[in-house]
């Protein structure tokens, strides 16, 4: 199994995550006592979000090209950006195996058969090109909530997931979120935010969800299995 780089800390909460759903099944697969080779770099999360929202995005780039020569130069052979916001740098990291987190939920998307979907996430990331670009190409259609809605996702992630706060209000408004998108004739929700299962996971509503953080994950155990 190759040695998986991960560009964390983005925030640290779903990095957690990122480790453990990795190191399962890394397990599942191999059995016995394995686990997954990883290298983690993990940012300082304040001023990667200031500059995020500075329009600093150059800025950006320069930190996650850092990192993964960084995490090239102690031995990871693939990497990993372990937050959905931050692949608007990927294209900096061409020279790299990247898992991207995009092409994974496609795979998994086309997999259940669902060709229209909400995409929930930072402002950043639901304004996104590439990222529903990428999904429109496979066939995927995608549909985002209103400008209250957006504000109100921002407003949940900075202001508490990130910190590590689960607040049930943000629970019952991220619901009524996901519903105003069914009511749009969608056939599933991507968790676009590595934060989001804090508050909301399969059989909490009536609707596929996708957990990018966990798809993401087990995608990159595949890709680290691989040797050709």
């Amino acid at each position: 199994m190759r040695t998986i780089g991960l560009i964390g800390g983005m925030s640290w909460k779903s990095t957690i995550d990122y480790y453990r759903y990795i190191n399962q099944e890394s397990n599942a697969i191999l059995g016995g006592l394995h686990s997954a080779p990883v290298l983690l770099h993990s940012f300082d999360f304040g001023p990667i979000a200031d500059m995020q929202h500075a329009d600093d995005w150059s800025g950006l780039d320069v930190a996650i090209l850092g990192a993964a020569k960084g995490l090239e130069a102690a031995g990871a052979e693939i990497m990993l950006i372990c937050t959905n916001t931050m692949h608007r740098c990927a294209p900096v990291l061409a020279g790299f195996e990247l898992v991207h987190i995009v092409d994974s939920l496609t795979d998994a998307i086309v997999d259940a058969d669902i060709d229209h979907v909400g995409l929930l996430g930072t402002t950043f990331t639901m304004g996104d090109d590439d990222y529903r670009g990428r999904l429109e190409a496979a066939g995927i259609n995608v549909s985002v909530p209103d400008a209250d809605g957006q504000e109100e996702m921002d407003d949940m992630i900075y202001g508490r997931l990130t910190r590590g706060v689960v607040d049930l209000d943000d629970r019952e408004t991220l619901r009524g979120i996901i519903a105003s998108l069914v009511d749009d004739g969608v056939d599933g929700v991507i968790l676009g935010c590595t934060e989001l299962p804090l508050l909301v996971a399969a059989g909490d509503v009536d609707i596929t969800l996708f957990d990018s953080t966990r798809i993401h994950a087990h995608a990159a155990v595949a890709a680290a299995m691989r040797t050709d």
